[in-house]
């Protein structure tokens, strides 16, 4: 395969077109460890590797694109949380960022609890042997079958997110004979710093019920009332991907002064706050967040004080990290197909994977970095988009990166961080097959969830 240098786009800052980069780093064939799973590194011949397996011969295995997750960085994490927080409180693994049954066994043998928001994540749960009440149930539209399989099931809450779903929920529940542990989602007003479609604690959008206005303290009147509902606490999340720590602190103040008012109006203490999830991973160098027993400490002390301050003892903390836990973990590997310069603008990569794979970059602008990963060089950095190969303008992969000039047709790159939500929110467009998730620890490699296959997709289309 040859290696010339293909007529490469700017390569310094001072002549970059506008955008989301920065200057290129002080060495390209560096893995930042603060953005790739821990086992990664480069061996002897510079190509990159994790758990002991050189990507080549993942890429030679599995084929690409795949995600590749480190199962070693996965347990670590899910330790530290637990860790973290301790055995007087709770966490529970937020199954959106991504899950399959193996997943559900790790976070089962490493002591987390899960939450899962929709009958086939309940399913997926089930079905791989987590304790039914070790899973709390979310969701802004449960169905009514949804309902009935996890009161079945015997789920250790359910958080209710709406007027209609207090009563849908007791109805059931008291049906069935059971009297189901619940929580109260409410929006507390907190404005995340976040992209607008992953803030969710503001009062204009679809999750919870609001603190202003005495809605969420109506909520609660409704729900103590119903014989089927055991009201355990007050559910807060205020959006994902955050850093700073100040947005918990208001959130919990005010969640206090609702348990607080419910104290002094129904003689009651709610024995649990959840504070949601939502806390950033580094997808660039850029990003700085923070270790799990510093969110601990933190959230602690405030909880803490807050209940001092009100004169309530102390609930029980419950937190949800999913993409904090699995994001970091896993990389996609991709094969690069075509190196298009524009010149005085910048290099257009394309891979064989793309928005079916990876949406959030065109969802919600997210950054990532990205690497060659099947050897090192020496060549020039030069300005990249990392596009992938649908019929799509907004198929964007890495939307600003320096890669090297060198960079050829069958090189393979990496873009970490890819954990959360990628496969999750993989889809078929343009009847692309999704990629499989591959595990790797300790030299050994295997799919976890395997590689769609035209069968697959011609079996569901019935003609």
């Amino acid at each position: 395969m040859s290696r010339s240098a293909h007529p490469a786009g700017p390569r310094h800052a001072d002549v970059l077109p506008e955008g989301h980069y920065s200057a290129p780093p002080a060495d390209l064939n560096a893995l930042d460890p603060r953005v790739w799973a821990q086992t990664v590194g480069r061996d002897g011949e510079g190509v990159a590797t994790v758990g002991g397996i050189d990507v080549k011969r993942l890429a030679e295995e599995f084929g690409t694109p795949a995600y590749i997750l480190d199962e070693a960085d996965f347990r670590a994490r899910a330790r530290a949380w637990r860790t973290a927080f301790g055995t007087d409180a709770d966490v529970f693994y937020a199954g959106k960022a991504f899950l399959s049954r193996a997943v559900v066994r790790w976070l089962y043998e490493e002591g987390l609890n899960l939450d899962v928001c929709s009958g086939g994540e309940l399913a997926t749960a089930l079905s791989a042997g987590m304790p039914a009440d070790r899973i709390a149930f979310h969701g802004n539209n449960k169905s009514t079958g949804e309902i009935e399989r996890a009161v079945r099931a015997g789920v250790g809450r359910i958080v209710l997110d709406s007027f209609q779903e207090i009563v849908r929920v007791a109805h059931i529940a008291q049906s069935l004979g059971r009297r189901q542990r619940v929580q109260i989602r409410v929006t507390v007003g907190v404005e995340a710093h976040t992209h607008e479609f992953i803030a969710t604690a503001h009062e204009d959008q679809k999750f919870g019920i609001p603190l202003a206005g005495g809605q969420a303290a109506e909520a609660v009147r409704r729900a103590l009332q119903l014989d089927g509902l055991e009201l355990i606490g007050i559910h807060s999340h205020i959006g994902s991907q955050i850093f700073d720590m100040s947005g918990f602190e208001v959130a919990a103040h005010r969640v206090v002064g609702l348990l607080r008012d419910i104290r002094d109006e129904h003689g009651v203490e709610l024995p649990e706050i959840d504070l949601g999830g939502g806390l950033g991973i580094a997808y660039t160098s850029g990003d700085d967040p923070r270790e799990p027993h510093e969110i601990a400490k933190a959230l602690t002390e405030i909880v803490t004080r807050e209940c001092e301050a009100a004169r309530l003892r102390t609930p029980r903390i419950s937190v949800e990290p999913g993409r904090a836990v699995v994001g970091p973990t896993a990389f996609t590997l991709y094969e690069v197909g075509t190196v298009k310069a524009l010149d005085g603008l910048r290099t257009y990569v394309s891979v064989d994977g793309g928005m079916s794979d990876n949406i959030r970059t065109a969802l919600y602008d997210a950054e990532y970095s990205v690497a060659l990963v099947s050897r090192t060089s020496d060549a020039e950095p030069m300005l990249t988009r990392v596009v992938g190969k649908h019929c799509e303008s907004g198929d964007i992969v890495v939307r600003d990166a320096f890669l090297p000039a060198d960079l050829a047709p069958g090189d393979l790159i990496a873009v970490p961080a890819t954990g959360a939500y990628c496969r999750s929110m993989a889809s078929n467009y343009n009847h692309v097959l999704r990629p499989p998730v591959v595990a790797v620890r300790d030299g050994e490699a295997r799919v976890i969830v395997r590689r769609e296959s035209e069968e697959d997709l011609l079996r569901l289309d019935v003609g």
